[in-house]
């Protein structure tokens, strides 16, 4: 018997949803539960290809920033004994996720020819140990590249990051002068004997291009020993290490911390880039909410559908009544009408935003080529083409989501149908 019941209310409460002929006012109420059902799958379409266009943007940059970054640097601020004493690659050499490592040195400088200079972060590198940590200068390397051939101890070498040798000018072969500020005067910043500014002349050997216009237009390599000579410091003072799971990076650098001490300070790459990766964070987050938010309106749409179609069919209710149907009985069959508009909507919905957000890589170039402009530029989002990475962690807790509204929507109408009165309605009849 229940099972006779449980078949009957599917079948009423799906005849009632996809009725479309009959009165005008029937028709109407159907055109608005299309309309919602619509709004559920164009809601829950919108969050997919949003949150799988910040996933694949989240995706992209971080393996250009790990293409150029090392996952993993220990600076030492003791004096630098420890690093040229071995130390750090001792201890570096103990920890098992530990694939390669490097000595480095880092300084701001300005860049430039005559009066045009740029900001740059030059890094002092030495070619052959580099490519075993830097997956860019390892192509390089493996390329023979004749730029980073060129940098040898003594030969104040230089390459740019294609972007910053493009804003410069500057080409194979020509000065490049590297403006470093001025030491400290003994007698006080600003005082009769303050240094000037010290300038070093470099020749450009070439240039690179990681692929990320923050690296490319702010990124410069020397060799570690002309950066030591830079700084008046015999050596590197630093040492970076690759991992052979980046993920793994903030455990291995706690551990180094705990065992180097106060006298070295680790970083791992999530907090160089702490401030790109929670801003990224907390716009997927704000994005979802909003765009989960306009799903919960589709989905509510549901209770004025169902409420003109209790009203409309108080009468029909009502003979089912006299028949024998439950309250509970009446209330699924309405709960399944709600229920069902709310299941067609979210499938329809996850099957467009997945087409969708497989296919943004095509996508958005024929937008870009329709309107003659460019939705992506480089100097503001980093890459040039519109990445896309749909997560089942990402569309399963969506697709839930949009159906638990859609059930939720349904309660009220449906608990309001279960309440009508057979005499009352039949009265008049």
């Amino acid at each position: 018997m229940s099972a006779w019941i449980a078949s009957y209310e599917w079948q009423v409460g799906w005849r009632y949803l996809r009725a479309g002929r009959g009165a005008r006012h029937n028709r109407f109420i159907n055109f608005i539960a299309g309309f919602s059902m619509l709004g559920i799958a164009l809601g829950v379409a919108a969050l997919i290809v949003v949150l799988s266009v910040m996933n694949g943007f989240q995706k992209e940059v971080r393996d250009r920033m790990l293409d150029v970054i090392a996952h993993v640097e220990l600076h030492d601020v003791g004096g630098g004994t420890l690093a040229r004493g071995g130390a750090l690659a001792a201890a570096a050499a103990r920890e098992p996720a530990v694939q390669g490592s490097a000595p480095f040195l880092q300084l701001q400088a300005l860049v430039g020819t005559g009066e045009t200079l740029r900001g740059a972060l030059l890094r002092g590198i030495v070619p052959a140990q580099e490519a075993n940590v830097t997956p860019l200068v390892g192509r390089l390397a493996a390329a023979r590249d004749p730029a980073l051939a060129a940098l040898a101890p003594g030969t104040m070498a230089i390459v740019l990051g294609v972007e910053l040798a493009r804003s410069l000018g500057l080409k194979r072969g020509d000065p490049v002068a590297v403006v470093l500020p001025p030491r400290r005067s003994a007698f006080g910043e600003g005082g009769d004997n303050a240094s000037l500014p010290r300038t070093f002349r470099f020749v450009l050997a070439g240039t690179f291009e990681a692929g990320h216009y923050e690296y490319d237009s702010a990124y410069a390599y020397v060799h570690a020993a002309d950066a030591a000579t830079l700084l008046d410091l015999p050596g590197p003072v630093a040492l970076q290490l690759r991992l052979a799971d980046p993920l793994q990076a903030p455990a291995v650098a706690a551990r180094l911390a705990r065992e180097l001490g106060p006298d070295v300070v680790v970083r791992d790459w999530t907090q160089t880039n702490r401030t790109w990766f929670e801003a990224v964070a907390l716009q997927k987050r704000m994005l979802g909410l909003i765009l989960v938010l306009i799903v919960a309106v589709a989905a509510f749409n549901l209770v004025s559908t169902l409420v003109m179609t209790v009203t409309d069919k108080r009468a029909d209710i009502a003979i089912l009544r006299t028949l024998g149907a439950s309250p509970r009985s009446i209330m699924g069959i309405f709960f399944v009408q709600g229920a069902a508009a709310g299941v067609v909507g979210t499938a329809l919905g996850v099957t467009i935003g997945l087409a969708v957000a497989l296919n943004i890589g095509h996508i958005v170039p024929a937008i870009e080529r329709l309107l003659g402009t460019k939705l992506l530029p480089a100097s503001v989002y980093f890459i040039s083409r519109m990445p896309s990475l749909p997560l089942a962690s990402d569309i399963v807790p969506i697709a839930l989501a949009s159906l638990a509204l859609a059930f939720v929507a349904t309660l009220y109408p449906s608990w309001r149908a279960s309440r009508v009165q057979p005499a009352v309605e039949l009265r008049g009849e």
